[in-house]
């Protein structure tokens, strides 16, 4: 997953597959001279592995051995550019979910960023710092798993960059995508007495979700096809974050019915001080779709269930201001709490 395959720092300089201290040494061979990059250990004999092993692509004109990749994508259709990075210790654990989850997970993020949008992916680009002990089995079995989620959304692998060092594991995934000629849904256009659905049920991802779920680039897809969605947002953070987030960006506020609120079997058997509903409200990355749209086009989608393998419900409405959860009739202040990336 390397751009610069092909390209030397200076000429007659070289990367040494030891890179000891991270920095360059001078090469052996004469200035103008340059070996053959599968010859050296580590970094660039993975990458020759990794270009037999990634098949041609018609939409990547210049793949994997340059500088930059190309693309081609439709004239009439708008880009659309995501990325996630994803850390050992705080997105994953390695020693439990294995290398090829750990790349699973770090394409079907993205992913879900483009069906947040109801567009189409198309390529990606990824970069990763491998530790130096067993970086190399460890780099195969991500790129398996990177493929296997590829893959099953159509999806080239364009390129990217590898490095090493003496931190763990660290994933970062760019993935282009382009929006259908109704173009992309936005989280700002929700606007007051909009009903919200959602496409399943929430919580408790941390039991195994997290890692497996299914990106719901098709759902998107066709719902954007059948009806006029308003604004659209996927669940990373968690339902009251995320449906916040997209309020401040529409300028309106929310109320969301406890009691319609769709929960998992997972959320309903952890064993903590939480209640399920509170579960489903604030674990995030269950990477389901949150979306808004007319009260009319709201009541055909419950009554139809258009989509296959899903189940919409409708969990609350768009008001003019504040974010609520009515529970029992009663109606209070819901705090937006999710996860943060918190630094200071």
């Amino acid at each position: 997953m390397q751009e610069q395959i092909g390209k030397m720092d200076k000429i007659g300089w070289e990367r040494q597959g030891s890179r000891v201290g991270g920095r360059l040494q001078r090469s052996s061979v004469g200035a103008g001279r340059i070996k053959d990059m599968a010859e050296f250990a580590g970094e660039f004999a993975y990458i020759d592995w990794l270009r037999k092993a990634t098949p041609q692509d018609p939409r990547v004109l210049i793949g994997p051995g340059d500088d930059a990749a190309a693309l081609r994508l439709s004239p009439h259709a708008p880009c659309l550019v995501t990325t996630d990075m994803l850390l050992e210790g705080s997105c994953f654990r390695l020693s439990e979910a294995g290398p090829r989850l750990v790349g699973r997970k770090a394409m079907a993020v993205n992913l879900s960023d483009i069906a947040a949008m109801a567009g189409k992916p198309v390529a990606a680009v990824v970069s990763v710092g491998l530790p130096r002990q067993g970086g190399r089995q460890l780099a195969e079995e991500l790129y398996h798993g990177l493929r296997e989620m590829a893959d099953q959304f159509n999806t080239a692998l364009a390129g990217g960059d590898t490095n090493s060092w003496e931190g763990p594991l660290v994933i970062s995934v760019t993935l282009i995508g382009e929006a259908t000629n109704r173009g992309p849904v936005r989280r700002n256009g929700a606007r007051p007495g909009d009903w919200l659905l959602v496409t399943g049920p929430l919580g408790g991802s941390i039991l195994g979700k997290h890692l497996t779920f299914t990106p719901r680039v098709q759902e998107a897809l066709a719902l954007h096809a059948s009806t006029e969605l308003h604004a659209m947002i996927d669940i990373s953070d968690g339902l009251a974050a995320d449906v916040n987030h997209l309020c401040v960006e529409s300028g309106c506020g929310a109320v969301l019915h406890a009691e319609s609120i769709p929960i998992t079997s997972a959320a309903r058997s952890m064993n903590d001080s939480q209640t399920p509903l509170e579960h489903a409200l604030t674990d995030g990355e269950d990477f389901e779709l949150v979306f808004a749209l007319s009260p009319a086009d709201g009541e055909r989608l419950l009554r139809t269930q258009p989509v296959s393998g899903i189940t919409l419900a409708h969990i609350g409405e768009c008001v003019a201001e504040g974010l609520w959860l009515e529970k029992d009739g009663r109606r209070r202040v819901l705090e937006p709490r999710g996860y943060v990336h918190a630094f200071q």
